[in-house]
């Protein structure tokens, strides 16, 4: 992955610096629980270690370090200041860890995590920078590696950018979802889940993804017969299918 142009750099950076203190005043809010609750239910276990991109001052990374006790939270932000609030914020949770990277650099030498977690991130960076922070991504995955995102509904986002640009980030871009699943499955990943739904809005104002590591199926495992059963009739009551 190519580091952003050093102005661009300089001003994205800048800009987070600032924006680091309007974090800190906002808290814990639904977007950062419903975060958690959708990793959670993509299989986080109490042993995994996990990588956070874009981790602001650790709003996120806080919450994901409270389940995973056995296990460990690397979060990486490009803004020197956010990682400095990070750090005294939750200086008490022994299995989080906070360190400046915008990815382009980012080499554990062979380290290897169970959860990728870009939490609202991926809109701030440039699309043509995804495809090789995936490779990155790649390199430090294992056969049974999730990747989860989230980020703003794309038809949503472009709605604030043309009726309330003054409320965005200084780079705030709608993704083409069809684009963003191209350049993770090139890089060793299958979609298992994507669901776009209401947070603070009717309208479906986020989105999310999770991703597997695409290794191949060694068995297939039938479901119970009473268990497929058992659908077929609430469906056919749902909606009054008796014949």
């Amino acid at each position: 992955m190519q580091a952003p142009k050093e102005d661009q750099k300089d001003q994205v950076v800048s800009f987070y610096d600032q924006f680091a203190e309007k974090q800190q005043k906002t808290g814990i809010n639904s977007r950062h629980l419903s975060i958690l609750d959708n990793v959670k239910q993509a299989g986080l276990k109490s042993e995994h270690k996990i990588l956070e991109v874009g981790c602001g001052i650790g709003t996120v990374s806080h919450l994901l370090a409270t389940q995973v006790p056995q296990g460990e939270v690397l979060a990486v932000d490009i803004s020197p200041e956010s990682i400095e609030k990070a750090k005294v914020l939750w200086k008490s949770q022994t299995n989080l860890n906070f360190e400046v990277s915008d990815m382009s650099d980012f080499d554990k030498k062979g380290k290897t995590f169970d959860f990728f977690v870009f939490p609202d991130v991926l809109e701030h960076i440039p699309v043509d920078q995804h495809f090789r922070l995936f490779q990155n991504i790649q390199k430090h995955s294992h056969p049974d590696s999730v990747i989860f995102i989230h980020i703003p509904a794309p038809r949503y986002l472009q709605w604030m950018i043309d009726n309330e640009p003054q409320k965005l980030q200084v780079i705030d871009q709608p993704l083409d979802s069809g684009d963003l699943i191209k350049s993770i499955t090139a890089n060793g990943f299958y979609l298992e889940k994507m669901e776009t739904y209401p947070l603070f809005y009717e309208e479906k104002d986020y989105q999310y993804f999770v991703f597997r590591a695409a290794k191949p199926l060694q068995s297939s495992t039938p479901r119970s017969k009473w268990t497929v059963l058992k659908e077929r009739i609430q469906i056919r009551l749902k909606y009054g299918l008796t014949k």
